[in-house]
């Protein structure tokens, strides 16, 4: 049965005051990267400088920071990630590095919140830490994959780690593993380096919350280290990383519930009936109250919007108002009496923090700033990170209605985050609405994807909605998998293999002929058929380029050329992508 979300929400606020670290007591923004490694003086750490070559190694023409991001390159392992891993003993290392990080009772000691899922844990993370914070607690937020820059991952109050505190704790712990990993026990590979990581910055930045989300799985996750979570939350399920999670969502869904400690509340979402028995049975073994919310209705908002885009973040919604309802309740804060019964609205601080969350990646609208400045016609990019058949028809949905302007003023409002975005899409909506506009797609996916899955459920539900794209493009992937940071993008290489995108690009073929969807004789189109010497393959629908700086660059072309024209791009397929996106355009 359904809980109702009014019921949870009742409650007297007494945030813990906050009292700043006593680590950085003595904390300088303008202190030199030598200070960061002197862990004596800020981490009162035994680690002896002379040990400090175990670390990475140095640069004089590299910044502390790409110091560090190096560092942490050296974790990425290029193993395949099925086969030669053994995850239960991976992840049973876990525990040895939280000892040699002496983090056994501070992590004991966190109020946390663990999500897993499928669909929408990001956006559910970003949701519940919005809505503490507005109710005044000191919030950790711990969320991957990061889109431009690796500090986005950890969040202290809403706003991503200064490049100062990320440097003393990334050395503090990076030195102190390389000292007592050996042979036996080597060093953690990534996300575990990170997920530590985390758990050391939110213990010793005292937050009041820990919201951490699960990077793949559960069962065997790296946050997974968490023995008594204050409460648990599992989002929507689905088919992914099924080489990993298994091939039926009751297995899938059984990886997922391995975050079910005993007797620990949780809560998830209506789920397939598959998914919904094996969570229930984990749950009722373990004797776990588990709960299972609706989507909010959007009265309860007392008129205002979500701050994400979607219908399914109405969902996504309802799951961090129950989580942080319980998480109040358990942590002291949230008074047992009804709310239903004398008011039909939700506090004014979860209202507040559901219409203020923000989220880079997903349902985002960002005016390629490279065109928009130089000239008075139109290129923006709509973002969205979907990569599974159930969130490509969530984000076919949302991007048929932006480009239709349906809402206006929530159009607006979701754009990119920066003034002169949003200001620049308001004009360009506003003053030059007789422009024709013409929809393409720029699509890739990981091969471990299947395109049969993904293409045909974005193109089918724009369709349905009367949207079809002028031109497909395919892109192999930019960043490189074994780095992190600014030298993390590859430069354009015209030997890459491309054999990938060009599978995509024949899935894309085929559909298109099947359906006949589309009019190959509308001007745009004809327009958009010119000048592809850039590309590796045109065909009459689609085209492969060698690198996604080079189809951006025809894109941008395509706009000096077409002064009548508004080019509406759809980016999604990988979140990767949409970073590496991001990366080009805010240059």
């Amino acid at each position: 049965m359904a809980v109702p979300l009014l019921r949870l929400c009742s409650f007297s606020l007494s945030p813990t005051p906050y009292t700043t670290p006593s680590i950085f007591h003595s904390f300088n923004p303008t202190t030199t990267f030598l200070r960061f490694k002197l862990h004596s003086t800020l981490f009162h750490s035994t680690i002896p400088m002379s040990q400090g070559d175990k670390g990475s190694t140095k640069s004089s023409s590299m910044t502390p920071y790409e110091e560090a991001l190096e560092a942490l390159s050296s974790l990425i392992t290029r193993r395949t990630r099925v086969g030669d891993v053994n995850l239960e003993e991976r992840f049973n290392v876990l525990f040895e590095y939280v000892k040699m990080l002496d983090l056994e009772e501070a992590i004991s000691n966190m109020k946390i919140i663990h999500v897993a899922g499928t669909k929408g844990k990001g956006s559910t993370c970003t949701f519940t830490e919005s809505i503490l914070r507005n109710c005044g607690f000191r919030t950790g937020l711990f969320t991957s994959p990061h889109l431009i820059d690796i500090r986005e991952r950890f969040r202290l109050d809403g706003l991503e780690i200064s490049e100062e505190k990320f440097l003393a704790y990334f050395w503090w712990c990076y030195d102190r593993l390389k000292e007592k990993t050996d042979d036996k026990v080597p060093m953690p590979p990534f996300f575990h380096f990170l997920a530590l990581l985390a758990f050391k910055i939110f213990s010793a930045e005292q937050v009041d919350v820990s919201i951490m989300e699960v990077g793949l799985g559960g069962k065997y996750d790296a946050t997974n280290v968490v023995q008594a979570p204050v409460v648990c939350g599992i989002t929507s399920l689905g088919y992914d990383h099924m080489e990993i999670l298994g091939n039926t969502l009751g297995e899938i869904a059984g990886e997922k519930a391995g975050i079910f400690k005993h007797r620990i509340p949780a809560f998830t979402v209506p789920q397939p009936d598959e998914a919904m028995h094996v969570l229930k049975e984990k749950a009722s073994r373990l004797n776990v109250p588990l709960q299972v919310v609706n989507p909010v209705d959007a009265r309860l908002l007392d008129g205002s919007t979500l701050g994400l885009e979607g219908e399914h973040q109405y969902t996504n919604a309802a799951l961090a108002v129950a989580l942080c309802s319980m998480w109040l309740k358990m942590s002291g804060h949230l008074q047992d009496t009804n709310l239903e019964q004398t008011q039909h609205t939700l506090p004014e601080p979860f209202i507040k923090g559901l219409a203020t969350a923000s989220l880079q990646g997903r349902a985002q609208i960002v005016p390629d700033q490279h065109v928009n400045n130089e000239a008075s016609n139109e290129l923006v990019f709509f973002l969205d990170g979907a990569h599974s058949p159930e969130s490509m028809e969530a984000c076919a949905r949302w991007f048929t209605l932006a480009i239709k302007g349906q809402d206006q003023t929530s159009f607006h409002q979701k754009m990119d985050n920066s003034k002169f975005s949003t200001e620049m899409v308001k004009m360009n909506i506003g003053e030059r609405d007789h422009k024709k506009s013409t929809q393409i797609l720029l699509f890739n996916c990981m091969s471990v994807r299947d395109p049969q899955l993904l293409l045909p459920q974005l193109m089918k539900t724009c369709a349905d909605h009367g949207v079809y794209f002028r031109k497909a493009l395919f892109v192999p992937a930019l960043s490189m998998y074994h780095k992190v940071g600014s030298h993390a993008l590859t430069p354009t290489d015209t030997n890459i293999n491309l054999s990938w995108q060009l599978t995509l690009q024949r899935v894309w073929e085929s559909l298109m002929q099947g359906n006949k969807v589309g009019k190959s004789t509308d001007a745009a189109s004809e327009e958009l058929k010119d000048d592809m010497g850039m590309s590796a393959n045109n065909f009459e629908h689609s085209a492969v380029f060698p690198s996604l700086p080079v189809a951006i660059k025809w894109l941008r072309d395509r706009v000096q050329q077409n002064q009548s024209t508004r080019f509406q791009v759809l980016v999604t397929g990988s979140i990767h992508l949409v970073g590496d996106v991001l990366k080009l355009i805010k240059k």
